[in-house]
């Protein structure tokens, strides 16, 4: 594919499919009508047509949208998702990142709800700092009332989000965070504690320099109600923090952001301060600010022989100039929600430039991932861009001129003035989609697997192999197509006989990487770079809470602006179990149905999906369940017969001997991209879920409690992805499919 005097588009075949599915225009019947060359020339086309607004003449806005379309054809460089869908088309809302306010009142609340909706609509992100309203239980002196608190009123924000987001192009996200002096810190830390709540949001504890003064010390900190500022209480800040290790290490949240270290390289103090970020952590934002992203692949920029190669520092300084002018025109050329939004997001012109591709970059340099060599060469590889990217925004300045809060800025300093047209120029962000786009590995994160198998259009799966590994095992002789389908099973190298010892280590994967090694690496990046970093510390499923801890406070003594992490399997809703098919006499030995008796006795229950109420019924011998029966409704076609199918297959089990509880213990947990909510607050995640609901609930009913043990030999997920149904894991504070490319976020 290629447009007439530029680049050549070469893509493969996943990335082509991941376009198709997500970014190009579409007509009424869902068909592509344009390729990606097309959605190249597109994007191009319309950001160079801000140059037009500083008094460029036609040739010249023609020669930036060819470099432009080079700069992305080429795979050099990816703009955020909003950009690559929206530019040129009716949203034309371009950015990924807004923080929006929520002050203490009914109408603040309500208004910020309703700008969430307006930003998820358009494929934006929303981070919230919930620290300015008054904790629960507080007197509300218009009502005579008490108020219910920020946790409750996250619940209002969650729930417009599941409704926002089933008609969007890109599924809407949300950060919470909530100062840890508030009254409420421990229903926040608490809240996701039941992960069928708050489920569109991450969170995040804003912790201050004197509250890891006093976890470090063991003393107590003071609580402050923001409604007068007056002390409410205190809490011994150890046991506070230990609260938050112990939940994170459970499942993930809270994570932590350092909010003093945010503020202490706030460009602009005195126009506001930074309470919140985006979704995935990696953009602080003050409030009502939005953020443009977008991602060098740094990959591309490595010459030489694979695993002796060497950067091209020539040609990543072309491509950091040209993507910072790219990214200040996307400041022009975006139509903004609100006007709000666009008045604060002009008067900074943040942009946020990253890279991806960084573990490919160390094969071809042959360093290994968790080594100081890797993070010598973060530091290195950040510093430049960040003096490049500086000296882009300088001459950027110099023609169109700084930003407008330049003169309120730290750059004004006397004697040392940095003349800037953009308040921020440096971010690392997730690049779950981009990166698949790009055909390279995502932000700063180590591999996900060496080999794996990716879903196709068709449904059938096809191993998707690490290109370097497969050139380097043809190169070095012990390449085999038995030997790849051994590492896709296996994920990684470490236990593949026949791979040299210095390839396993070069190419070692998330789950291998020690913690320590992922917190080093992060901190080498955040020391160049302006923003923030997003970035997921993997533990293995037997990392201890003390495991947790300790990172905590290495990410703190080393200079990161917060931490992510995530235990393999932590979730309780991620678990698939291999179950033992019957006793362990009975292998063997086929197994024959009962004859169904003569009477029964059932209870049928109407559970909420989303594809519409699943009436189950459960029918019970006088030795527990025997037979389930299900009736989706009014539905048709395919729902009602897959419901008719599972409830065959369930009555078949339960009638050959097999225990309700292996039943449950398979089916419960299993997510749709359709989850519903039932009244009183449980969620059912899938039709699947509800026959295990249902059927637990007809055994609590028979005063049966069911004791269900998940075995080790787990294959753990974050739930079913929404568009080819496999499963979704937890990278760089993102949910990602690896089988087929969809992300929450870039």
């Amino acid at each position: 594919m290629t447009v007439a005097g530029r680049a050549e588009v070469n893509l493969a075949d996943n990335s082509i499919a991941v376009l198709e599915r997500r970014y190009l225009k579409k007509d009424d019947q869902g068909r592509a009508i344009e390729s990606p060359a097309d959605l190249f020339a597109r994007v191009a086309e319309n950001i160079a047509s801000a140059e037009a607004l500083y008094g460029a003449d036609e040739a010249t806005v023609r020669q930036w949208e060819d470099k432009f379309y080079d700069l992305m054809a080429s795979l050099y460089f990816l703009p955020n998702s909003p950009t690559l869908m929206n530019a040129g088309r009716e949203f034309q809302q371009l950015s990924a990142c807004f923080v929006l306010p929520v002050d203490d009142s009914m109408d603040s609340i309500f208004e910020a709800v309703k700008n969430t909706a307006m930003i998820h609509k358009s494929g934006g992100g929303t981070g919230f700092a919930f620290s300015r309203l008054r904790p629960k239980d507080d007197i509300v002196s218009s009502t005579k009332g008490v108020s219910s608190g920020p946790v409750s009123f996250m619940s209002v924000f969650d729930a417009a989000t599941e409704a926002i987001k089933q008609g969007g192009t890109r599924r809407g996200a949300n950060m919470a965070i909530l100062r840890v002096d508030h009254p409420d810190i421990m229903d926040f830390i608490e809240a996701k504690q039941d992960k069928s709540r708050l489920t569109n949001f991450n969170i995040s504890v804003a912790a201050t320099e004197d509250f890891m003064k006093a976890a470090d010390e063991g003393r107590d900190y003071e609580l402050i109600n923001p409604r007068n500022n007056e002390v409410t209480g205190k809490l011994n800040a150890r046991e506070v923090f230990d609260r938050m290790v112990q939940l994170a290490w459970e499942g993930g949240d809270p994570g932590i952001i350092f909010l003093d270290r945010l503020n202490a390289d706030n460009p602009t103090p005195q126009i506001g301060e930074i309470e919140s970020t985006n979704p995935c952590g990696e953009q602080p934002l003050l409030p009502y600010e939005s953020c443009n992203l977008g991602s060098i692949n740094l990959s591309k920029v490595v010459k030489g022989e694979l695993t002796k190669g060497s950067i091209d520092w020539d040609m990543l300084a072309d491509i950091v100039h040209t993507a910072v002018h790219f990214l200040d025109n996307v400041i022009d050329m975006n139509r903004f929600p609100i006007p709000d939004i666009e008045e604060m997001t002009k008067s900074n012109r943040k942009i946020g430039l990253g890279i991806m591709g960084f573990t490919d970059t160390l094969i071809k340099l042959g360093i290994m991932y968790d080594s100081e060599e890797a993070v010598g060469a973060a530091e290195q590889i950040m510093s430049f861009i960040l003096n490049e990217g500086r000296k882009a925004s300088e001459q950027l300045a110099e023609q169109r001129g700084t930003f407008p809060n330049w003169e309120q800025s730290t750059y004004n300093a006397d004697g040392d003035s940095l003349k800037l047209r953009n308040a921020t120029i440096t971010t690392i962000a997730p690049t779950g989609t981009i990166s698949i786009i790009a055909g390279t590995s995502s932000g700063i994160e180590p591999l996900f697997a060496v080999a794996f198998n990716r879903n196709v259009m068709d449904g059938t799966q096809l191993a998707e192999v690490s290109p370097l590994f497969e050139q380097i095992a043809k190169d070095r002789g012990f390449y085999s197509p038995e030997m790849i389908q051994e590492v896709v099973a296996k994920g990684s190298l470490a236990e593949v006989e026949g791979v040299p010892q210095d390839i396993k280590r070069l190419f070692v994967t998330a789950h291998e990487v020690a913690p320590e090694w992922h917190i080093r690496i992060q901190a080498a990046f955040q020391k160049y770079t302006d923003n923030a970093v997003s970035k997921t510390v993997n533990f293995a499923n037997d990392a201890t809470v003390e495991d947790v801890d300790h990172v905590y406070q290495l990410a703190y003594e080393l200079g990161c602006k917060g931490v992510t992490m995530y235990r393999d399997g932590s979730r309780e809703e991620q678990v698939l179990t291999t179950a033992k098919t019957y006793e362990a006499q009975h292998i063997g030995i086929p197994l024959e149905p009962q004859p169904r008796p003569e009477t029964v006795i059932g209870v049928t229950r109407a559970l909420p999906t989303g594809c519409g109420k699943l009436y189950i019924t459960v029918n019970s011998d006088e030795r527990g369940p025997f037979e389930v029966f299900g009736n989706m409704g009014k539905a048709g076609g395919c729902a009602s017969s897959q419901t008719e199918a599972l409830a065959r297959l369930m009555s078949l089990a339960l009638r050959s001997g097999i225990s309700p509880e292996h039943l449950v213990k398979q089916l419960k947990g299993i997510s749709c991209h359709m989850p519903a909510w039932e009244r009183g607050g449980g969620r059912i995640l899938s039709c699947a879920d509800a026959f295990a609901k249902g059927l637990e609930r007809a055994m609590s009913d028979s005063g049966t409690q069911l004791s269900i043990e998940f075995e080790d030999n787990t294959v753990n997920h974050l739930g079913a992805c929404p568009e080819c149904g496999g499963n979704l894991t937890y990278e760089a504070g993102c949910v990602t499919c690896h089988a087929c490319g969809y992300s929450q976020c870039d």
